[in-house]
């Protein structure tokens, strides 16, 4: 496995610029950090100036920092928060979603797999992104965070459920069955989890928690990678895997001291936002078939056309999950949020483009659509609820929901 040189120093650049930059602009302009990853990726990789080439190791590590991302989005979940309303909401919206994508996308696209393709696309929500920006605005723990994690949670796990049953060349029905094998055994561990059993494991975590040991950080790879390799081994994806694996994580953790679980949190973010997600982002970059997206006008008008659907088919669906009394810059915000999707995007469009359903410059107009709202949304929300902050607050934020972690 060759390893270029350039990639192995620039990459790493890349990673230390983009959070100096941030900071830069943040004074002026509250940008999210991924914008920067992913745009420098773009910059540097064969699209522009070709200064880093992707290669296998730098895949491999992208694979990793994907499954992380989704990891870390399931370990963030907390459920007995945004159960109830906000839960059953999400999940209505979602199905809303669905319906409304592939029904719009069969209307233009070459045929019903690519329809499907596209549509389960648009009805994804990067949580994993989101999380950062909601902590950093210190909007996670109210009733707007809270519906936010809802939209995100279900604008995963429903995307991943759909790749399953519907995009894994295997007939609905196998797929189905192949489908509750991996919920039966997942769920069963969640269930030992939540009875205790992760109990008898706090004592040496809190014991090795600052040992070279490090049985905390040990066991989340554990519980990672065998939660993946299991999702890949009943040829299911392997997000799928790495979500359920930070939902049990999480309850495994839980009743440990807080200020273990505290120091196990930073250390995962530390391997997670540090490491490894980075280079997700910017791989996103350097692999961005602009070519593809450019060589046909149709084609680029694409761009636009899937940004406006991601309004559409995923930011109308998501007003239901607002909180009661929510503001019309809630509302809008709420939308925004919802809509923001880029790594279930690009996951969707890889398998998409593997099967041959999906051509190479519909998929990046896709990703470059996910781009775009990763870069745009978020920023208007928070424009937006910022400005609104200022003036008259309404009931919904006057409310503190507390979440774990």
């Amino acid at each position: 496995m060759e390893v270029s040189i350039g990639t192995m120093v620039l990459v790493p650049a890349i990673a230390v610029v983009a959070p100096l930059l941030v900071r830069g602009f943040g004074r002026w302009v509250a940008i999210p950090l991924v914008v920067f990853e992913i745009v420098l990726g773009l910059l540097l990789g064969p699209a522009m100036l070709g200064w880093v080439e992707p290669d296998e190791f730098m895949t491999l590590l992208a694979d990793f920092g994907l499954a992380m991302l989704f990891f870390l989005a399931g370990n963030e979940i907390d459920f007995r928060a945004i159960r109830g309303r906000p839960l059953s909401r999400a999940a209505i919206g979602w199905i809303i979603s669905l319906a409304a994508g592939i029904g719009i996308a069969a209307l233009f696209a070459a045929d019903l797999p690519a329809a499907a393709f596209i549509g389960i696309a648009l009805t994804s929500t990067a949580l994993g992104t989101l999380l950062p920006i909601l902590r950093d605005s210190g909007d996670l723990t109210t009733p707007f965070g809270i519906s936010v994690l809802a939209l995100g949670a279900v604008g995963e796990f429903g995307p991943l459920l759909a790749i399953s049953l519907f995009l894994s060349g295997r007939s609905p029905v196998v797929a189905a069955v192949v489908l509750l094998v991996f919920a039966v055994i997942t769920g069963l561990a969640i269930w030992l989890a939540a009875k205790g059993a992760g109990k008898r494991l706090h004592k040496v975590i809190t014991a090795t928690l600052h040992t070279s040991g490090q049985f905390a950080v040990r066991l989340v790879m554990f519980v990672l990678l065998a939660l993946v390799a299991l999702s890949i081994v009943l040829d299911l994806d392997m997000l799928l895997g790495a979500f359920a694996a930070g939902v049990l994580y999480r309850t495994l953790i839980t009743g440990a001291p807080k200020h273990d679980a505290e120091a196990i949190e930073s250390k995962l973010e530390g391997i997670g936002y540090g490491f490894l997600v980075p280079i997700f982002f910017i791989n996103t970059g350097i692999t961005f078939d602009l070519e593809a997206l450019v060589a046909d006008v149709r084609t680029l008008a694409l761009l636009p056309f899937f940004v406006v659907l991601l309004l559409v088919v995923r930011g109308l669906p998501s007003l239901l999950v607002a909180p009661s009394g929510a503001s019309v810059r809630d509302l809008v915000a709420t939308g925004l949020f919802g809509a923001t999707g880029l790594p279930i995007i690009v996951a969707v469009t890889a398998i998409g483009v593997d099967a041959g359903d999906l051509e190479s410059g519909t998929a990046a107009a896709l990703v470059g659509a996910g781009m775009i709202s990763v870069l745009l949304f978020p920023l208007i929300a928070l424009a937006i609820r910022g400005r609104g902050a200022k003036g008259r607050r309404t009931r919904s934020d006057d409310v503190s929901v507390p979440v774990e972690g």
